[in-house]
């Protein structure tokens, strides 16, 4: 007689079931309405897949579409398998690596066979047609356990030698499971840790699509082979894939690149590669921000520093992050005259400076200078430090994705009772940030440790407790804020917090941050006296609220599509003329505008006004101020809004004026 497991389900009732019942029999049991909607299984809190065993008692939670979150990782990480099937069903010598789901999609990583070249866009609607031949064939996608060397075995008998090596690496303690797509000996398989729906019919034949292709390295590493990634789009139904095609279309139309060209912003070109150029407008910009958020910071009781780019490189390696960022670090050789210094830098190797990544290091450095006492703290230290990182070039992209940056930077020196009061302040200063510059709706989230960290696990559970706390304290950890903790996506040397802002059209952008730092302080021996008359370790919170300057102003170029509020326009009006004779007048209300503070400039050319209507509007001038004759008789201006249906507005010089003054003003001055 079998033994009977009892099987816990999320309403409190409790099912019996045989040895060897599987999640779907619970499904079916309960109705064929949820047997069919059934996607997967949460076993004990672990996603699994339905047909899956269960192994004794346990508490069951069944996956529907109604689990976005868990049904688009699943459908994403399926549809990234039947690429792959796909792909090997057209080019049978092509080798299979690894396949993720991503935010919005999937990628699939191949080694095309040796006598052919990399896959191009031109190949991928052969591909998909074949994709959705695997999807109409409802192939079952069946689990099973295999021993290591079986696996490695498997793939070295079929030309796999990415898998066969990959396989052997994973831990011994951990079960080593293959996928077969399919029956009998025909069947597709991979190595993967899983879960996957019942079938690839579950798929929607209709909801993906293959976007593009680039290169990427096996496993990251550019001494190892160039392989051939190609991305795809996924979604649940064909309603949310269209839903996905018209946000995309309205984001080509807020690119921030091409938007930059029109307003004559910023360029990008090679010479500089990875570094931006910016225009005087663009430059305007960036000052009316950086001088937004220094008044911020100097309200919040923040000491603004500037600390050297180029560093010698025992510094990095005693932070630790030479070991951990080397690669990505631009380094010189720093020459030292004979008798200066006989001691080699870096174990044998030649004196190295290098160029910072970020600030941190650097601002231990200041709170070592003198003798910092308890009363002293907290330190709050910022800093617009210039930063560099040798991002690869395939990975640069406009402002988003820089070598060289800009972090809107600070540190914060406290002591342990200090900190979720720190933390809790922070998130407030945060939240009146992002809402002054149009993003009411934020994420926050906690990424929790890593694998591989430095520090003592009783510090990690401290750390990660306070940001909870300090969460709390701020009363930003409800279901508005979309609390959430990330296992794993922690630094090295830290827990963080996590902020992710959301923009016009619903995309998701991680900018802020904070995290709750032990390992610098002690690494960089940095200590202050307590009130023991003792020297302690102060924790130090890393921090930053726009992340870089350069990416930030790229989102809210594509949040505003160009169309900036009145205080951060480059440009903020025009004045502009319908006939030569107005000219004089025209000068007179630009210097009017420009003794008032707002920054404005004047169109005088000989051409129709509608041509320049136009013109403003591509270049996104929020105020066009249109006189004529009648406007200088009467001492008024025409006042067009950008992007508005009304009527042009008349109103007399001095008053217009004034209601720009009053819109152009930054939230945080308003009422002062």
């Amino acid at each position: 007689m079998s033994e009977m497991f009892k099987i816990a389900l999320p309403d409190g009732s409790v099912r019996e079931v045989p040895e060897g019942a599987t999640p779907a029999d619970v499904a079916a049991a309960i109705g064929p309405g949820l047997a069919k909607a059934a996607l997967a299984a949460r076993v004990d809190g672990e996603l699994r897949d339905l047909n899956r065993p269960f192994e004794g008692n346990a508490k069951l939670a069944l996956v529907t579409a109604r689990d976005e979150k868990d049904a688009l990782e699943l459908v994403r990480h399926d549809y990234a398998h039947v690429l792959a099937e796909a792909v090997q069903n057209l080019y049978p010598r092509t080798q299979i690596t690894f396949g993720p789901a991503t935010d919005d999609g999937f990628y699939y990583d191949f080694a095309p066979a040796p006598d052919r070249g990399m896959f191009t866009e031109e190949e991928l609607p052969a591909i998909e047609a074949e994709m959705r031949r695997v999807i109409a064939r409802d192939e079952p996608l069946i689990r099973e356990e295999w021993r290591r060397e079986d696996v490695r075995d498997f793939f070295a008998r079929n030309g796999e030698t990415f898998k066969a090596e990959w396989v052997m690496e994973l831990p011994e303690a951990e079960a080593i499971t293959m996928y077969r797509s399919g029956k009998g000996e025909s069947a597709w398989m991979d190595l993967c840790r899983g879960p996957h729906l019942a079938s690839t019919g579950k798929l929607d034949p209709n909801a993906f699509k293959l976007t593009r292709v680039s290169g990427a390295y096996w496993r990251g590493d550019q001494k190892n082979p160039m392989l051939s990634r190609i991305y795809g789009t996924a979604w649940l139904n064909k309603k949310q894939f269209d839903a996905h095609l018209v946000r995309l279309e309205e984001a080509a139309k807020r690119d921030h690149r091409r938007i930059g060209q029109e307003m004559d912003l910023f360029h990008l070109q090679a010479e500089a590669h990875g570094s931006i150029f910016w225009h005087p407008k663009g430059y305007l910009l960036w000052r009316e921000l950086e001088a937004y958020m220094r008044r911020r910071l100097d309200a919040a009781g923040y000491a603004e520093v500037k600390t050297p780019q180029l560093m010698d490189a025992r510094q990095w390696e005693k932070s630790g992050h030479w070991g951990k960022y080397r690669e990505s670090m631009f380094v010189v050789p720093d020459e030292i005259p004979s008798g200066d210094d006989d001691e080699p830098m870096l174990s044998g190797k030649a004196d190295y400076m290098a160029l910072k990544p970020m600030n941190c290091p650097a601002h231990v450095l200041i709170f070592k200078q003198g003798i910092t006492s308890y009363r002293d703290l907290p330190l709050r230290m910022a800093e617009f430090g210039c930063c560099h990182r040798n991002e690869p070039h395939g990975a640069l992209h406009g402002l988003m994705r820089v070598r060289q940056f800009t972090q809107d930077d600070a540190h914060i020196f406290c002591r342990e009772d200090q900190l979720v009061e720190e933390v809790a302040a922070f998130c407030d200063l945060l939240d009146r940030v992002y809402k002054d510059l149009g993003f009411p709706s934020y994420a926050i989230k906690l990424a929790l440790r890593p694998d591989k960290r430095f520090g003592s696990d009783v510090m990690w559970d401290w750390s990660e407790q306070s940001l909870r706390d300090a969460v709390r304290a701020a009363g930003r950890d409800g279901p508005e804020y979309g609390w959430e903790e990330l296992p794993g996506e922690g630094a090295f040397y830290a827990p963080k917090l996590e902020f992710h802002l959301t923009d016009a059209i619903g995309r998701t952008w991680q900018v802020g941050t904070i995290q709750t730092d032990t390992v610098l302080p002690e690494r960089l021996d940095a200590t202050y006296v307590a009130e023991d008359g003792a020297r302690h370790r102060p924790v130090m919170l890393h921090r930053a609220i726009l992340g870089s300057f350069e990416r930030f102003i790229g989102i809210l170029i594509e949040h505003y599509a160009g169309r900036f509020p009145l205080w951060l326009a480059p440009v903020q009006a025009v004045v502009t003329t319908i006939v030569s004779d107005a000219d004089g007048y025209a000068h007179s209300v630009l210097a009017k505008l420009k003794t008032a503070g707002i920054r404005a400039e004047s169109d005088l050319r000989n051409e129709k006004i509608n041509y320049k209507v136009r013109e403003h509007s591509l270049a996104k001038v929020p105020l066009l101020l249109v006189v004529g004759k009648r406007e200088a008789e009467e001492g008024t201006v025409a006042i067009r809004r950008l992007g508005s249906d009304e009527h042009q507005k008349i109103m007399r010089v001095e008053e217009a004026i004034a209601m720009i003054v009053e819109e152009a003003t930054p939230p945080d001055l308003r009422g002062h």
